[in-house]
């Protein structure tokens, strides 16, 4: 019969685990510290770059969106940092300002889309706005992106749709898309057109009838969408916020 572990054997192996267990922790607590360690050195780093290339960040879209995934990396972010030394880049009083010009465009544009625009009408509005002032940065997708999800302060007034690869639209009105919302945006954003019509739709989402007709009539009441009965032998629904996309595809 096999014997049984006696009372100093089980002490012994208990206190061999404590002592691998406090080694271990030892081990954890040098390993964090040196971490720490090289991220300090890595942001002195970072700053040191930022001084250095100051004007450079501030001017160059693409070298500002990589300074920007820096910063990213070791938690740093410099658009919300009013104070100390990143407030000195003046990196997000450029999305701020920025971001106030979105407001605008899409509460100028609002009556006309529904309060859905897309995101490469919204940076040519901008453009042509801002050209009246020389000294306004370059604006790309990149920082539109960035200064619109600031805005998400406001609630779901403000919100940023993903529609398609590399596309987006910014919803400015109160309320939430629904999913079958959002699904209607992407599918005419990919078809190349500005308008569907519901037997397309059904056909495209294989969604039932009701199912199509209610988003579509939820749409229209929204102002997302208008109807066009005069448009061959289905009736249309038209998009206002895909009609710069499409003219610039066609």
């Amino acid at each position: 019969m096999r014997r049984r572990a006696g009372v100093g054997a089980v002490h012994k192996q208990k206190l061999e685990q404590e002592k691998y267990k406090d080694k271990g922790t030892v081990i954890q607590e040098n390993q964090f510290e040196q971490m720490t360690k090289q991220m300090e050195v890595f942001r002195l780093n970072l700053e040191e770059f930022a001084t250095k290339y100051k004007n450079e960040i501030k001017k160059n879209s693409q070298f500002r969106r990589q300074f920007q995934e820096m910063c990213s990396s070791i938690g740093v972010d410099p658009l919300a940092s009013g104070k100390g030394f990143w407030s000195v880049l003046g990196i997000g009083d450029f999305y701020y300002e920025l971001a106030v010009q979105i407001v605008e465009v899409c509460m100028a544009t609002t009556h006309k889309n529904g309060g859905i625009i897309g995101l490469d009408e919204l940076r040519d509005r901008l453009i042509k706005a801002r050209g009246r002032n020389k000294q306004h940065q370059e604006i790309t997708i990149d920082d539109l992106l960035c200064a619109a999800r600031k805005l998400k302060i406001f609630g779901n007034g403000f919100c940023v749709i993903p529609v398609g690869e590399g596309q987006y639209m910014v919803q400015s009105v109160p309320g939430e898309l629904s999913m079958d919302h959002t699904a209607v945006l992407k599918l005419v954003s990919t078809s190349g057109s500005a308008f569907i019509t519901l037997p397309s739709l059904m056909e495209q989402l294989n969604w039932e009838t009701t199912r199509a007709t209610n988003v579509l009539n939820s749409m229209v009441t929204e102002g997302l969408c208008w109807i066009d009965k005069d448009h061959k032998k289905d009736v249309s629904y038209w998009f206002p916020s895909m009609f710069t996309e499409c003219i610039k595809s066609s």
